[in-house]
């Protein structure tokens, strides 16, 4: 069993930033006129989702507070 000492550490934080990471790159397809209305809206999502779960795991003290977290996560995918 693994010791976890970071939110990096986390399955689920390096599968959100591989996913942001293809959404990244999905996105420089995107006709040019989305490039500023619906290509930073999906960056910004996919981006958001990581910085929720690193959120959580900053208040995992607070179990209320942690779920909210991973439930504003789940939001934002």
């Amino acid at each position: 069993m693994r010791i976890v000492s970071s939110f990096r550490d986390l399955d689920v934080y390096k599968l959100a930033r591989m996913a942001a990471h293809e959404i990244f790159v999905a996105t420089t397809n995107f006709p040019k006129y989305e490039q500023y209305a619906l290509t930073d809206q999906v960056r910004r999502s996919s981006r958001a989702t990581k910085a929720l779960i690193a959120q959580a795991w900053g208040r995992r003290r607070y179990r209320s507070v942690f779920v909210n977290k991973l439930d504003e996560a789940l939001g934002e995918i």
